[in-house]
């Protein structure tokens, strides 16, 4: 039987693997035992999100966590075959939660016309059911009075009802949940009538993103992977993308630009220095995002200072707002990560995207542009997704294959994809920001 056979969904990488992303997946193949008890007692120390998804980025020289989504949607996209996976993670992560817990309202984003969307809550409601829990779909809709059926293109219908709130208590008509799964991430804020609930929220309020700031979740990504490079003795760089923020900005009337453009000075010449080291012949660029925001909006690519002072007012415009209209006043500044994955013929460039329920890999998809370049945002209206093939979860490596074999490339993903999880893990232990409030 060929390999291909076996592992079809594996991407073309057009840079050969002959240098340090090799010996770093080496060095996890060779050290799987250590790693995976490495993690166990991660858990145990500090318990996993209920579910999450990790943006990575494959450059062949380096393979590193670029966003992480504690509100998780694209669960149509994933490969059914892994169904049973989700449902077992899901009642891992509940009886952990809330043992007794038997009934759920799931509250999703305000959207009635997304059906892509509608089917990742349909997907979800399915994979919540098959572990055994009833479960019901509240909306925050500010109009919705009665109950609304929705019918979705896989002839699936999904049915969203009124949230009333009685105490402290959220309930549907006859139904009193035990416990409440959020699928929005609250970028608009919270609505009052989540505040000071005595039922079990998860993901917690404090996690979405009118609170959560990426420049934190970066602080503890870093600190993790530092940990990690320390027990496979390998150069933290290879995993984690460098970054700074800095202070208000306005890309309308050009405030807090100076300040910009000098932290991307001085990360273009830490890049370089890495470069150097590792003898890249690939030009640096920086990735310039929201601190707080998701849906790929608000992102910027850069290759130099300079281009911050020469933004015409339609990239300004861009980077003024994210989701909801939100204004952008705080950005963060990334090192750009290469992708040198391809799908397809013609080829377009791809990027992994790596779904867990507690934690457990649970399986992902590559996020496919034919229209964007190996260093832009493919989080972009013309992306599609392709179902990843993940060979046993990611979870168990062929040694007798190539580093970058399909089986051991997917554990590579998983692992860096965990560590990206670990890090949002202990992001929730942070005190929350005095500037912010998540009700």
């Amino acid at each position: 039987m060929n390999f291909s056979d076996v592992y079809p969904a594996v991407p073309c990488l057009t840079t050969a693997l002959s240098g340090p992303l090799e010996h770093l997946e080496a060095h996890l193949l060779s050290r799987q035992t250590e790693i995976e008890r490495w993690f166990r007692q991660q858990w145990q120390i500090t318990p996993a999100p209920f579910y999450a998804s990790v943006d990575l980025r494959n450059a062949g020289f380096k393979l590193a966590e670029v966003d992480t989504n504690l509100f998780p949607a694209g669960f149509n996209n994933l490969n059914s075959a892994f169904l049973p996976l989700c449902v077992h993670a899901v009642q891992s992560a509940i009886e952990r939660l809330h043992e007794t817990a038997n009934r759920i309202l799931l509250i999703p984003e305000n959207h009635t016309r997304n059906q892509f969307y509608l089917e990742s809550v349909a997907t979800l409601v399915d994979i919540l059911q098959k572990a055994g829990y009833e479960v019901r779909i509240g909306s925050l809709l500010p109009d919705l009075t009665s109950p609304l059926s929705l019918n979705l293109p896989s002839g699936r219908i999904i049915h969203l009802e009124p949230i009333h709130r009685q105490d402290s208590y959220l309930k549907l008509s006859q139904f009193h949940p035990c416990l409440i799964i959020l699928n929005n991430d609250l970028s608009n804020g919270c609505p009052p009538i989540l505040e000071q609930l005595a039922q079990l929220v998860v993901p917690p309020l404090s996690m979405g993103w009118s609170t959560r700031l990426k420049s934190n979740h970066f602080s503890c990504y870093t600190a993790v992977t530092q940990e990690f490079s320390q027990l496979i003795q390998a150069d933290p760089w290879l995993i984690d993308p460098l970054f700074r923020n800095c202070g208000e900005i306005n890309f309308m009337n050009n405030e807090g630009e100076e300040c910009l453009r000098d932290n991307i000075s001085s990360l273009l010449t830490a890049i370089e220095q890495k470069y150097r080291e590792y003898e890249i012949p690939h030009r640096p660029f920086i990735i310039v995002k929201a601190d707080a925001g998701t849906y790929g909006m608000g992102v910027l690519t850069v290759h130099s200072p300079d281009e911050i002072r020469a933004l015409n007012r339609k990239q300004r415009t861009k980077m003024a707002t994210t989701k909801g209209g939100q204004e952008i006043r705080q950005v963060i500044i990334q090192e750009g990560v290469y992708t040198f994955e391809t799908w397809g013929n013609p080829p377009a460039v791809a990027e992994p995207v790596v779904y867990l329920i507690d934690h457990f890999v649970v399986g992902g998809f590559y996020r496919v542009h034919k229209g964007r370049g190996i260093n832009e945002n493919l989080n972009a209206p013309g992306m599609h997704f392709e179902p990843l093939a993940f060979a046993n979860s990611c979870m168990n490596p062929d040694q007798h294959l190539a580093p970058d074999a399909g089986p051991n490339r997917f554990y590579a993903y998983g692992v860096v994809a965990r560590l990206a999880l670990l890090a949002a893990a202990r992001e929730m232990t942070l005190p929350l920001p005095v500037t912010k409030s998540p009700c």
